[in-house]
């Protein structure tokens, strides 16, 4: 099976919250990490495929300081991808996913898997792994079918150490095992272990790691919502942490607080913390605006003088269905004669906005203002190069009765009307069309005239 992967589209620094973005192409935020975590952070990652495995690493390593590819996931939303556990069942592409990072990239790989149904299996699979050349494996004592409230299998954890070489990092020592600081210490020494991995009891309470002992819960919420809140993390993330915090306090007043909350400002409420939001927001916003406006006069200063620039922004309420102004300045193109637009879009790190600049027929046409997404910003570039060409734009009440487009769309709307129209129903209330000739379209990629 062929397993999806999220293309990452570039890193960005955002001045504002001092951050290093990885962001999709839907603007979603993939990872966000920072200077301080440069060298501590281990990045995480489910594959089943070495290459795009490796693509996703050389975006990041400049910014971690190591590798980990889980094998050890239960969940269906990693395992029905191959990923997970599903991995331990392919030793093939586990050698060869590793091999192909260890070689590929500067920083230190691992993984992260789990215990096989007998020893000699589990065994010559993580000396298959060692031979890849990764820096350490850490071992969930559990099989793939174990949950938390089976134990850990510590004495397997401790044959695998002593089978290999490589540091093993001991993991599911969590409740059973590790409720304070010396606990680590313990659980190591139990399974002969290089080091220790702990996930639900940091989750529970991130003192964990303190050697003087834990601190009170309440203090560690607030601390954790402060630093949420300053790196702007998004509020369903924060009140999950904070729910597996409180755990059997979910029934207090706070506790219900906190799940009724829909919002960062309403957790932050909730904890007491609404006027540490708003002075951590109003500073954010104002830091923002500084440094939009200082780049927006860099850009204007530094703004090539061969380019037609208009202040205008893309609004589709003020045209016609289908109709947009990339596709009017691909239809004149066309007419003329003239090579299709060609567009050229960047992303102001600051901001995250978006500017395009359209060339036709040798010369270069944008919009002053940035957008929020590329879509809009070449529409934005288009209307200015119409506008200064004297062309419509296809705007409502502005339509050419001979133009090409409306007479495209005229033939899509007839078809659509053709195809309610001919809609039945079945016995049971399915619907069912008439089969029948409908007419299409197609476009260059280049020249795709898309809306927003």
């Amino acid at each position: 099976m062929e397993v999806p992967i999220i293309i990452i589209r570039m890193d960005q620094v955002r001045e504002v919250l001092d951050t290093i973005d990885f962001v999709a192409p839907n603007e979603r935020i993939i990872f966000r990490t920072c200077e301080r975590e440069r060298n501590k952070v281990v990045f995480q990652m489910g594959s089943a495929d070495a290459e795009r495995a490796l693509a996703v690493a050389k975006l990041v390593e400049n910014d971690v300081a190591g590798i980990d590819v889980n094998m050890g996931c239960p969940k269906e939303y990693s395992t029905k991808g191959g990923m997970g556990v599903a991995l331990l069942s392919d030793p093939d592409k586990i050698e060869k996913i590793l091999s192909t990072l260890v070689k590929g990239i500067c920083k230190p790989v691992t993984c992260k898997i789990r215990i096989l149904p007998s020893l000699e299996d589990t065994l010559n699979l993580v000396k298959r792994i060692e031979r890849t050349g990764v820096a350490a494996i850490a071992v969930h004592g559990r099989k793939k079918e174990e949950r938390p409230q089976h134990p850990v299998h510590c004495d397997i954890i401790k044959a695998i150490a002593e089978a290999v070489s490589i540091p093993i990092i001991a993991n599911g020592g969590s409740h059973d095992h590790i409720k304070v600081y010396s606990d680590l210490d313990a659980f190591r020494q139990v399974t002969s272990a290089s080091s220790v991995m702990v996930a639900r009891a940091a989750m529970w309470n991130p003192s964990i790691f303190r050697k003087e002992g834990l601190q009170p819960l309440e203090k560690i919420m607030q601390e954790y919502i402060k630093y949420a809140v300053r790196y702007d993390n998004h509020y369903t993330n924060t009140k999950y942490c904070l729910c597996q915090m409180l755990r059997e306090q979910l029934e207090t007043p706070q506790g219900k607080k906190l799940h009724a909350a829909q919002s960062a400002q309403e957790i932050c409420e909730a904890f007491e913390l609404g006027s540490f939001y708003e002075k951590i927001t109003a500073e954010l916003a104002a830091k923002g605006a500084t440094l939009q406006n200082k780049a927006q006069e860099e850009d204007d200063q530094a703004g090539d003088t061969d380019v037609i620039r208009m202040a205008v922004k893309f609004d589709k309420r003020q045209y016609p269905p289908q109709i947009t102004p990339k596709m009017c300045l691909l239809e004149w193109c066309r007419k003329e004669k003239l090579a299709q637009p060609v567009y050229e879009t960047i992303q102001r790190p600051v901001d995250r906005l978006f500017c395009s600049v359209v060339t036709v027929s040798e010369r270069k046409y944008r919009s002053a203002l940035w957008d929020k997404s590329k879509k809009l910003a070449e529409q934005a570039a288009a209307i200015v190069c119409l506008r200064s060409l004297g062309l419509p734009e296809g705007k409502l009440g502005d339509e050419d009765p001979q133009s090409p487009l409306l007479h495209k769309r005229k033939v899509e709307e007839r078809g659509l009307w053709r195809d309610q129209e001919n809609e039945e129903t079945l016995p049971g209330g399915a619907p069912h069309k008439k089969p029948h000739l409908t007419l299409g379209t197609s476009s260059s990629s280049c020249g795709t005239p898309d809306g927003p």
